[in-house]
């Protein structure tokens, strides 16, 4: 009897708990939870960059870069 008074009392108290978070918690939950959503992306991004880094540049960029490059070679 004592122990399934005790068992009741444990799992109303847990279901409570997690229930009836305050307006602070609630807040640092959600925010926690953006966060590694915003971690998650920037680490996918940063293995996209690592595994073609030229797909992200645009290819403007680098030919006028190569344009100058020859240029300033041509004028040597």
């Amino acid at each position: 009897m004592a122990d399934s008074l005790y068992s009741s009392t444990i799992s109303s108290s847990s279901s409570s708990s997690v229930s009836f978070l305050t307006l602070e918690q609630r807040v640092a939950f959600v925010f926690v939870l953006i966060l590694f959503i915003f971690l998650g992306l920037l680490i996918v991004r940063c293995f996209r960059i690592l595994l073609d880094p030229y797909r992200s540049m645009s290819s403007s960029t680098w030919t006028d870069h190569m344009e100058k490059d020859t240029f300033d070679y041509r004028i040597s």
